[in-house]
């Protein structure tokens, strides 16, 4: 089954670079949701563990979240760039 899928995109003239480049930017999206998922999860959990700290729980959490969003949105920039050039 594999093969015929490489086969058609072959015969469509995609190159298998192009096909590695949008499957990689697609695991960069989905890899960033379950990690903003798991933060927010883990959040959540210590904010109900301990109300008193719930500012530096959510700073943190903010900050994480932002830098994970970074390397997501320069992982699709990579692959598209290998996409494109």
């Amino acid at each position: 089954m594999e093969s015929l899928i490489l086969l058609e995109v072959a015969a469509a003239g995609l190159s298998l670079a192009k096909i590695g480049a949008c499957v990689g930017a697609g695991l960069a999206a989905i890899a960033a949701g379950i990690g903003i998922g798991k933060i927010g999860s883990s959040a959540m959990d210590a904010i109900a563990r301990q109300p008193e700290e719930t500012n530096n729980i959510r700073t943190n959490m903010i900050v994480i979240a932002a830098l994970i969003e970074g390397v997501a949105l320069f992982a699709i920039i990579v692959c598209l760039l290998a996409l494109y050039v």
